[in-house]
């Protein structure tokens, strides 16, 4: 019996593979997290607030985006309905410029932190806390005014014919014949997206300038040091920057390539590594926080664990 894979199966496998490991990777930072707010207290610090609102808006994004790809390359068909779409269509657009704007707002809060006391923006060091949930309320309410576009426009696919097409997926389309407001809607995206990725490019420009001089000024340290270690500020530094590079460079190939497949009809290779670029950073970003930012997290538990066995053992032989 000959068993036949089609593509539509592998990239179904693929996603659910990229939902799965994002999902395991977002949740078990957010437990960390959540550790340190309510364990932990003498390690938090309010960035840990913007972590845990880019975790939640990741999470969202996989939700929202991934599961409907997997059930449509299974060849589930016609799932959603008309409110079904708007609904999926509005939280995924949402949730992905949250990320976009959080990730920025990230970049800004580092940029800020490593700020040297005589510097003229060292002064929001002591403000930055304050700023940080006025600054959620305002993201969600700019992306939620963002893409009310959606709602109307977002449609089940057998309630649209070819020609009115705005976008178009396989179990939502985008059905929009008032030209002046779709574009409208598509200048407020650019200008978000342009003023997003500039404050994240300005804010990673400076500090990589900052770790420049800083390296040099202590570089005689370090030689004299056996085992020079980054101090925790360049170490967080080096994360936000690892962030920021991934979310620019997997954001604007996604941009590019959806516009592209947008003009060039039935463009499948290219459709496909759209939808996989989609997913790339919400899974890929938990990975590099843990991996830079939270390997401590992992032996405090291990060595509490031994600690209290250890305890345990004691109390036992006495």
């Amino acid at each position: 019996m000959n068993l036949i894979v089609s593509s539509d199966n592998i990239l179904g496998v693929f996603i659910l593979s990229q939902i799965g490991i994002g999902f395991i990777g977002n949740t078990l930072l957010l437990v960390l997290l959540i550790n340190t707010f309510l364990v932990q207290l003498h390690t938090k610090k309010p960035i840990d607030l913007i972590f845990i609102h880019l975790i939640l808006a990741n999470v969202m994004t996989i939700v929202f985006s991934g599961i409907p790809e997997v059930m449509n390359a299974f060849g589930v068909r016609n799932f959603l309905d008309d409110i079904g779409c708007k609904v999926v269509m509005y939280l995924y657009r949402v949730t992905r410029g949250l990320s976009l704007c959080t990730t920025s707002f990230l970049s800004i809060v580092q940029a800020i932190i490593i700020t040297p006391s005589n510097s003229r923006w060292a002064w929001l060091k002591q403000k930055f806390c304050t700023y940080i949930f006025p600054a959620f309320c305002s993201f969600w309410i700019i992306n939620m005014l963002i893409y009310s576009r959606v709602i109307i426009s977002a449609v089940a696919p057998y309630n649209s014919t070819e020609l009115d097409k705005f976008y178009s997926l396989m179990y939502c389309v985008g059905k929009d014949p008032d030209y002046i407001q779709s574009g409208i809607f598509q200048v407020c995206m650019v200008l978000r997206d342009l003023l997003c990725v500039f404050l994240m490019i300005w804010a990673s420009v400076y500090m990589v300038k900052f770790l420049f001089k800083h390296h040099k000024t202590v570089q005689h340290l370090h030689r004299t040091s056996l085992c020079p270690r980054p101090s925790p500020e360049t170490k967080a530094t080096h994360t936000i920057l690892a962030l920021v590079s991934c979310f620019v460079f997997f954001h604007w190939s996604n941009c590019f390539l959806t516009i592209y497949v947008s003009y060039k009809r039935s463009v499948k290779g290219l459709e496909n590594i759209t939808i996989i670029l989609s997913h790339a950073y919400p899974v890929i970003c938990p990975l590099i926080l843990i991996k830079n930012q939270y390997k401590r997290f992992f032996l405090n538990c291990a060595f509490a664990k031994m600690r209290i066995s250890s305890q345990h053992t004691i109390s036992l032989n006495t």
